[in-house]
């Protein structure tokens, strides 16, 4: 089972390469933009990995038998999380006069951040 330390490391981690992903490849490079995708990437595995933690979610961790990419559903939660929680934060908040496909490929970068986070580095 995730403990509360564990969550913490993974969304951090999250948060720093959602980050570094979108002031790389993001036009611009708005300092609102880089921050709110950092912080979805935050707290969409913080709110999962709770929900996990709580509900005593054990089996969410078990990973895909593919070496290459070993995804369990705990870290598609993450991601999934993660696109949502940008996704409307991008919508409400720095991307909101934007067209929509520009708030979702910011917010997918954020979520693949999350997502490859989960995979491979916890």
């Amino acid at each position: 089972m995730i403990d509360w330390g564990q969550i913490g490391y993974g969304a951090a981690l999250s948060a720093a390469l959602a980050a570094f992903l979108l002031a790389l490849l993001v036009r611009g490079r708005r300092r609102a933009v880089t921050v709110t995708g950092a912080l979805a990437a935050a707290a969409g595995p913080i709110a999962w990995n709770a929900i996990l933690h709580t509900a005593h979610g054990e089996h969410f961790f078990t990973d895909a038998p593919v070496a290459v990419f070993p995804v369990s559903w705990q870290d598609t939660g993450s991601a999934v999380f993660t696109l949502a929680a940008a996704a409307l934060a991008y919508g409400l908040g720095p991307l909101a006069t934007q067209p929509t496909r520009t708030s979702i490929r910011h917010a997918l970068l954020a979520a693949a951040a999350a997502l490859l986070v989960d995979v491979y580095l916890y």
